[in-house]
């Protein structure tokens, strides 16, 4: 690495805290999307005070560049993850399902986040209400978008989520199927 490529990247780190600090107090509140599930922003994820208010004990960071404010305070779980189409988030969704049920049944709560709290973390509490809850992901952007109207995913990211709800919608056909077979020999 020469000079010129330190510079660079010291400016670039430079440009980046200092979005960090501008954005720090934007978009501040957390968006409750149920029971013990958050998303919001950096600028919700660097408000402890509301954090605490709100039982959050778990703090899901999908975004690269972010490195834990409150690691004291809060348990953390960083992706480093850009917000391109050709991200593969889908490969990190069993590992952030984990943590999210970690927070949950420890009796806190866990906010999920990325840097606007549009792209990255949306996937991530998609997937989520695809798998816990069965949701479709048109019914899933739907309850979503009730609580933080700027969710947006990018495409990318849109067509590993459809990729996953015909995953889910394959396997729980064949579980209906078994309890349809199950229970029909049952009643013989």
């Amino acid at each position: 690495m020469n000079q010129g490529d330190d510079s660079l990247r010291s400016q670039a780190t430079a440009v980046l805290q200092s979005m960090n600090d501008r954005f720090s107090t934007w978009d501040s509140v957390p968006c409750q999307i149920e029971e013990g599930l958050f998303l919001g922003s950096i600028g919700a994820a660097n408000n402890k005070e509301e954090l605490k208010k709100l039982n959050v004990t778990h703090i899901l960071t999908v975004a690269n560049s972010l490195p834990p404010k409150y690691p004291n305070d809060f348990v953390y779980k960083v992706l480093n993850v850009m917000d391109t189409e050709s991200t593969n988030l889908q490969q990190h969704f069993d590992e952030c399902f984990k943590f999210i049920e970690e927070a949950k049944t420890s009796g806190g709560g866990v906010l999920v986040h990325c840097f606007v709290g549009r792209s990255r973390s949306v996937t991530i509490v998609l997937s989520y209400l695809i798998k816990k809850h069965g949701m479709s992901l048109s019914h899933a952007l739907e309850q979503v978008r009730s609580k933080r109207p700027q969710a947006a995913p990018n495409a990318g990211f849109i067509s590993q989520l459809q990729d996953f709800e015909r995953s889910r919608q394959g396997s729980l056909y064949s579980r209906c199927l078994k309890y349809i077979y199950t229970n029909k020999k049952m009643l013989k």
